[in-house]
């Protein structure tokens, strides 16, 4: 069965690279199936409280994978590999782009719990982070996150 799916995969990214490439006509079209978090992210804009402020908060349940009192560490509601997690500043920065040289010791403070959060999920075969920025970056919500994803081979390039 994963033989399967792979091979599907494999064959679904060659014909969409072909169409994207070849056929202009179909661009409309593609665009138009993109998946949800891409669409979220067309309406999303900056400002005012997030789903992410009320799991810091504790007013919504999630699955915390570790906490300190400058990050939190949880599992992505719609996970995307076998291994999905976020990391997320207690202090909200909106997004990447709008972080300062302030900003650094959080920033490294993000990466380095991902690594040791990453760990504890045994993904020492390696894993992806990936931070979406802006409507182009596919950001949903506008509180810097850091996605986590492992467990299985990631294909590259990715969306």
């Amino acid at each position: 069965k994963q033989w399967y799916q792979r091979r599907v995969r494999g064959m679904a990214t060659v014909l969409t690279r072909h169409l994207l490439h070849r056929c202009s006509p179909i661009v409309p079209l593609f665009r138009a199936m993109a998946s949800d978090e891409v669409s979220k992210a067309q309406t999303a804009l900056p400002g005012g409280d997030t789903i992410f402020g009320k799991i810091i908060r504790k007013e919504i349940p999630a699955a915390i994978l570790y906490e300190d009192d400058k990050c939190l560490a949880f599992k992505d509601v719609a996970p995307q590999a076998p291994v999905h997690f976020l990391v997320i500043p207690k202090n909200p920065i909106a997004m990447l782009s709008d972080s300062t040289a302030a900003d650094a010791g959080i920033l490294g403070h993000l990466l380095s719990t991902a690594a040791r959060v990453a760990g504890e999920q045994e993904l020492g075969e390696g894993y992806r982070v990936v931070i979406n920025n802006g409507k182009h970056g596919a950001q949903s919500v506008y509180h810097l996150h850091l996605h986590v994803m492992g467990g299985r081979q990631l294909s590259w390039p990715p969306g």
